[in-house]
């Protein structure tokens, strides 16, 4: 065998040996890297085992991506995505209706806003300043038409995102829409805070101290986390 053959050989064999090698260690071949947690970067409050995560949406374009023709940021009303993490072996109850976002106003002082129903963001998208919102209670998953055709489309397109449960399974999540009418003045969401008072241990009755979470410029265009 000459000498340019035996070395064509032994290459052969080392492909041969190094191809079975990495097939019985990926990693060999392969580096695996952790992905990151998309959630790491929205403001988030956490004790109790509870996270409460809100993801305000301040840009339009954003908005039109995610609600459609239903955009809220039309209207001037901030949407913010909340989500609601128990790591705990207990179902947890958060009062939805009780959650406010206290924004700075301009010219001094603190203002506590309401989150609206998705009917009546969906009457003020529909009719630019020319619907007030109601003042009919808020009751979560119980749609309320209204009776003008635009308004009731509108507001099946935002119903199935809201957040309409309060009821934080054990070790699970819920995730979802609140509504603040912020009157266009989407830069409050750079220091606005989102209070949530009321969530209670239902099996103890053992009430959780109250949950602030404080936006930043950091938390506007982050992936949306799983719930």
């Amino acid at each position: 065998m000459t000498k340019s053959l035996l070395t064509s050989f032994a290459m052969a064999i080392l492909l041969v040996c190094g191809g079975a090698a990495a097939q019985n260690n990926p990693a060999a071949t392969k580096v695996q890297h952790a992905a990151p947690d998309p959630a790491a970067a929205l403001a988030h409050d956490h004790h109790d085992g509870l996270t409460v995560l809100a993801d305000p949406y301040v840009d339009k374009a954003r908005g039109k991506e995610k609600f459609g023709k239903a955009n809220p940021l039309d209207a001037g009303i901030l949407p913010v995505e909340i989500f609601l993490r128990n790591e705990t072996n207990e179902p947890i109850h958060v009062d939805i209706n009780t959650i406010q976002l206290e924004v700075r106003l301009r010219k001094g002082g603190r203002q506590e806003i309401d989150w609206l129903p998705a009917q009546d963001v969906a009457g003020l998208v529909a009719h630019p300043g020319g619907v007030t919102p109601s003042n009919r209670p808020r009751i979560a998953g119980i749609p309320l038409p209204s009776g003008d055709k635009k308004t009731d489309k509108l507001a099946e397109i935002l119903r199935p995102l809201t957040l309409d449960a309060d009821v934080v399974p054990p070790m699970g999540g819920l995730h979802g829409f609140l509504y603040f009418n912020v009157n266009y003045e989407m830069s409050l969401a750079d220091t606005a805070v989102l209070y949530v008072p009321d969530a209670t241990v239902i099996a103890s009755k053992k009430a959780l101290m109250f949950y602030e979470v404080r936006f930043g410029k950091t938390t506007q265009n982050p992936a949306s986390p799983s719930p």
